[in-house]
């Protein structure tokens, strides 16, 4: 399988999922502050939207990626 296949199918799914969940979180630790034995530490949850024309856009660019995979040496 060649790389653009791979590419095409992984710019397919990302696309479909992007659509099916609508975006994705993660959560950044960070250390606030330190006094001697003592340490502050500071989850912040993050979210992050997927637009869905980003969606349909991986969609379509994977598809003619898989329809046209480019020249043949």
């Amino acid at each position: 399988m060649s790389g653009v296949k791979i590419l095409a199918i992984v710019l397919i799914t990302a696309g479909i999922l992007g659509l099916v969940y609508g975006g994705f979180s993660y959560t950044k630790e960070t250390r606030e502050a330190k006094v001697g034995p003592v340490e502050l530490l500071v989850k912040d949850k993050h979210r992050v939207n997927v637009p869905v024309w980003a969606g349909v856009a991986a969609i379509v660019v994977g598809g003619v990626l898989l329809v046209f995979p480019g020249r043949k040496s």
